[in-house]
């Protein structure tokens, strides 16, 4: 009886130890899945970005990204501007990367909105071109795009050829001209233009010349606009004839009218380096790290290139005759001057003012 209830004790013990051992199971079934949902949510990667091109910016660049570092990637876009805005109001929004214009990406950086990134987590920034490293090197981001302004116009209705800025002003142009709004990517670039065209130097006046040629070229302008798709719209309705446009929207300009030429005069013209920036409070930094260098990688940067019109900063690329037309590349890359962003900046108040007040 002795050995039995030994026997009987020993197998109620057995079984107690069992039964803990399944107890514990589902709780390290748990943690392991805790740990993959941790895995699967450090993956993801929110990109404020700009909405041109947007079917071919997801083909081209962001669903190889997500492929190959197994992560998921949600695009925020709109207006530079306002996505700005955007973060300044939340510093804590949920975004991972922003992309914008260089201009915004200055002001960005003077109110610290963006964290600090080197070569140590962004190799590629070793091969900028020269122009591209001096737009990183003074605080704006890195640069994965440059772009410049040209003259867009339909020579069959106008009757006649437009070769150089100061053709804008010319009084047979009455009511058929479109130039961007001052707060868009290229506005400042229009005064800069209107400078030119007085013969001034925009930084020496703060803008008075270029104000004085804008109120003689107020006839000529039926309308300002805040959108490329805008502009390409009213091409197609033949509202405007002329409009002073950058080089990545002319494409789609071409569709809504095939008659129209895109010209950048011989005199120059004036460029915009897109930016990629990391948000201070951004909490997926490891993977933007990773996107950044990817977004100026050759391969990309080529691929990019040929898909929509975006011309490289990657000083290995090189491009061929009939990817470089109509980009600031080459020959257009050499007379295309920078805008002085941050005195753009320190100005922009005063210049929307007296902006509305002569056109609008």
């Amino acid at each position: 009886m002795k050995k039995q209830s030994l026997l009987t004790a020993f197998t109620a013990g057995m079984l107690l130890l069992a039964g803990c051992g399944n107890s514990q199971a589902p709780t390290a079934e748990k943690e392991a899945s805790s740990s993959k949902d941790s895995a699967k949510a450090e993956s993801s990667l929110v990109i404020s970005t700009f909405g041109l091109n947007q079917d071919d910016v997801q083909k081209i660049v962001m669903d190889p990204f997500a492929k190959d570092n197994n992560a998921k990637v949600t695009l925020e876009v709109g207006n530079a501007s306002e996505r700005l805005t955007k973060l300044k109001n939340d510093k804590n929004a949920n975004i991972d990367v922003i992309e914008l214009s260089q201009l915004n990406a200055d002001q960005g950086a003077k109110d610290k909105l963006f964290a600090k990134v080197t070569e140590k987590e962004v190799p590629n920034i070793a091969k900028l071109t020269p122009g591209a490293k001096e737009v990183y090197d003074n605080g704006s981001g890195i640069p994965y795009a440059v772009n410049s302004i040209g003259i867009i116009y339909d020579r069959e209705a106008l009757g006649f050829e437009i070769k150089d800025w100061s053709d804008l002003w010319k009084a047979e142009l009455k009511g058929k001209v479109a130039i961007p709004e001052l707060s868009t990517t290229f506005g400042p670039a229009m005064l800069y233009v209107a400078s030119d065209y007085k013969g001034a130097k925009l930084e020496d006046d703060k803008g008075k010349a270029a104000f004085e040629a804008l109120k003689e070229l107020k006839p000529n302008v039926v309308k300002t606009y805040a959108k490329s798709s805008d502009l390409a719209n009213m091409f197609q309705a033949g509202e405007v004839q002329v409009a002073v446009v950058a080089d990545f929207a002319q494409g789609m300009i071409k569709e809504a009218n095939p008659k129209v030429s895109f010209i950048v005069p011989e005199s120059g013209t004036y460029a915009n380096y897109n930016t990629l920036n990391i948000p201070a409070n951004a909490k997926n930094k490891e993977l933007a790290y990773k996107y950044l260098n990817w977004r100026i990688s050759k391969d990309l940067e080529l691929k990019t290139a040929e898909g929509f019109n975006e011309a490289p900063v990657n000083k290995d690329v090189v491009l061929k005759p009939e990817v470089a037309a109509n980009k600031t590349y080459g020959p257009v890359a050499v007379k295309a001057k920078a805008m002085n962003t941050k005195f753009v900046d320190q100005n922009l108040a005063d210049w929307l003012n007296q902006w509305n007040e002569v056109l609008n």
